[in-house]
């Protein structure tokens, strides 16, 4: 199988996750929060009004107006925030112009500040407020002998810095607020992509399982079927004991190929049957011997980690299934010796530690016969190495023959428990 045809995530480019996000929200109208702003800020004048009488002007139809108008612009705040932003913020400073009481007015341009920069808007809303501030400055300090309310005298710089303060504030609780959210998309998108890359591995391996199964079996089928037919007409039983072999290999291959589905029928459930292991050592063997092929195995079989266990078995079937495919020879030999110090390295630098040693010799010739395989086996051995930090060496033998040798490290099994 040629894994790196798998797709591993969704493209780099495009908007980063948190402005998708804003760009999902901006279909919405917010009524509640504008309704309710809206109501607080019609209280909030009138009371305001009424402590400020006779310092500034009397709230009239026009005031109430321009209360109403900068209210009613939050409504396109998540759609259009830099001109809610911009647009409250002027209608801001015509209130104060006309010598409107201070009050709640103020919260709207908080409002749209705040949406505009969530929204990624941050120059907008800075050059807004900031406008806003430059025209209360105006107004309060020059053009108020002009300006209503009559006999009204210039504000103090204490009170300027403490409006600065507050649209200080206000501005940087909106960038706490963007900047939160943007991690928390940025968290989301890690987590998608994660489980993305989880499904795309858990695919993978079953396609490596199914890979590994149908080659060994319908070689072993291959191989019999051959025997039956050259054999049918001069050797009856010889030809009914291939297709005895065939039965047998073509069942088990069915169960195994099963078990593999049924990880994907049942999502999350345990699986019916224990993975195979090399404790199904004799089992290989035996189907080898249907197959015309001897097998012979040396060393005692370890106790291994699941994922070792089930990597070895799979190596070693891959070998034989070879071995019938390609050699001439009616042979093989599996070898199992455990050692120290041939392991890879840890991440954090500890020495690898014993490693089970695995080799499958056979005496050849190469027949260069395909039985019709994918030619991907060998590449799977080595992906099942290399996922447990081992490796897999494969080639001619100086006195003829065959040999694949793996080196799995046995570390997995010491973690494990």
């Amino acid at each position: 199988m040629d894994d790196q045809r798998v797709r591993r995530g969704r493209p780099s480019w495009g908007p980063p996750p948190w402005v998708l996000e804003h760009r999902r929200r901006e279909r919405r109208w917010p009524w509640p929060s504008t309704l309710l702003i809206t109501v607080f800020v019609m209280a909030g004048s009138s009371y305001a009004a009424h402590e400020q009488a006779g310092e500034r002007a009397d709230l009239d139809v026009f005031g109430r107006v321009l209360l109403v108008l900068a209210c009613g612009q939050l409504l396109w705040r998540l759609r259009r925030p830099v001109p809610v932003v911009f647009g409250t913020a002027a209608t801001a400073a015509v209130y104060l112009a006309a010598g409107y009481p201070y009050g709640p007015v103020f919260l709207t341009v908080a409002a749209a500040c705040f949406s505009a920069v969530v929204a990624g808007h941050r120059r907008a809303a800075w050059a807004a407020v900031g406008a806003l501030w430059a025209a209360h400055v105006l107004v309060a300090h020059w053009l108020y002998r002009w300006l209503p309310p009559s006999g009204d005298s210039a504000a103090s710089w204490g009170q300027e810095a403490v409006i600065a303060a507050w649209v200080a504030a206000v501005v940087a609780l909106a960038e706490l607020v963007r900047v939160r959210r943007e991690q928390w998309a940025r968290e989301r998108a890690e987590r998608a992509q994660a489980a993305r890359r989880r499904a795309d591995e858990e695919r993978l391996r079953i396609a490596r399982e199914l890979h590994d199964v149908l080659a060994h079996s319908i070689s072993v089928i291959n191989v019999q079927a051959g025997v039956g037919l050259a054999l049918l007409d001069s050797d009856p039983e010889q030809a009914r004991a291939a297709l005895t072999t065939i039965k047998s290999a073509s069942k088990e291959a069915l169960g195994e190929v099963r078990q593999v589905l049924d990880t994907l029928r049942t999502k999350g459930d345990a699986p019916r049957a224990p993975a195979p292991g090399l404790d199904r050592l004799p089992e290989l063997v035996e189907q080898a011997a249907g197959a015309g092929l001897t097998v012979t195995v040396e060393g005692e079989v370890p106790r291994l980690a699941p994922g070792a266990d089930l990597a070895a078995f799979r190596i070693v079937q891959e070998a034989l299934t070879n071995v019938v495919r390609h050699s001439g020879s009616r042979r093989a030999r599996v070898v199992l010796d455990q050692g120290d110090g041939s392991a890879p390295r840890t991440d954090d630098g500890r020495a690898g530690g014993p490693v089970l040693r695995l080799r499958i010799d056979d005496d050849g010739p190469a027949t260069g016969a395909d039985a019709g395989g994918s030619g991907n086996g060998l590449a799977g051995m080595r992906e099942r190495a290399a996922a447990l930090g081992g490796t897999i060496e494969a080639g001619s033998r100086p006195d003829g023959g065959y040999r694949v040798l793996a080196v799995l490290p046995l570390r997995a099994e010491e973690d494990d428990r």
